[in-house]
């Protein structure tokens, strides 16, 4: 794989898994990752929309590679039969991009409801825990691996009616920088040939959400495909400079 700058040829070759990928967020990562010669390997718990992000990536992109396999990150062997089954078939893993997502929230921070935590916790926190676990080798072998995690400004400055919600991404974003913590270690004085990173958003938007509020602001979102676009920069820069670090794509609060 190139080591040029330019974020295509960073990508051309690379193997990179999406979970969560069959949302907006997903399916415009899906094709950005495709563009720039990636060959992808998605999965999502919800098989009739992952196959419809997968077909969507592959008809844009005429001969790229792009796959699609339901798997429950909620289990931990799982999630590690994916990792392994990727790397075995493809012969390496340059990636993973955690898209998972899910929200929950309340009128008054009396009013939370823990289920809601429960909820949370599960789809926000324990998922990136198994993606992390079994991607961690297999990225680090790569000499050019990199997790990335999405997460939400709230987790900086938690709201009151967002409690559980703010928590659950600030657990996620801490245990994604626990990731990047070996990564260093491991890298010794030649530093990090891997990569974790948390992208920061207020809140994600696509063309659907705009053509069904065309009156909305929609202030501080970011755009899927922007999204998109900072997650394939992610290799664009060496591994020491991505390693650890939060990168804004809203402004801070």
């Amino acid at each position: 794989m190139s080591t040029e700058t330019n974020g295509n040829h960073r990508l051309d070759g690379a193997v990179v898994a999406v979970a969560g990928a069959a949302g907006p967020a997903g399916r415009a990562t899906l094709l950005r990752l495709a563009e720039a010669g990636a060959t992808v390997v998605a999965a999502d718990a919800d098989a009739a929309r992952l196959a419809e992000a997968v077909d969507a990536a592959r008809y844009a992109h005429g001969g790229a590679t792009v796959t699609g396999d339901t798997v429950d990150l909620l289990d931990l062997d799982a999630t590690r039969a994916w990792a392994d089954r990727t790397e075995k078939e493809f012969g390496r893993v340059d990636g993973l991009v955690h898209l998972v997502g899910g929200w929950r929230g309340s009128a008054t921070f009396a009013e939370t409801d823990l289920a809601d935590w429960e909820l949370l916790e599960r789809l926000l926190i324990r998922t990136v825990q198994h993606t992390s676990l079994a991607f961690e080798a297999p990225l680090h072998r790569s000499g050019n691996g990199r997790f990335v995690l999405v997460s939400a400004a709230g987790a900086s400055k938690p709201t009151a009616g967002n409690a559980a919600y703010a928590a659950s991404k600030a657990a996620a974003e801490a245990w994604t920088l626990a990731l990047a913590d070996s990564f260093r270690k491991a890298g010794g004085d030649a530093g990090p040939s891997a990569a974790a990173t948390v992208l920061v958003v207020k809140a994600l938007v696509h063309d659907a959400m705009r053509a069904e509020r065309p009156n909305a602001k929609f202030a501080g979102f970011t755009d899927v495909k922007d999204l998109a676009e900072a997650i394939a920069g992610v290799w664009r820069k060496p591994a020491r400079e991505v390693n650890g670090t939060r990168q804004w794509l809203t402004p801070q609060p």
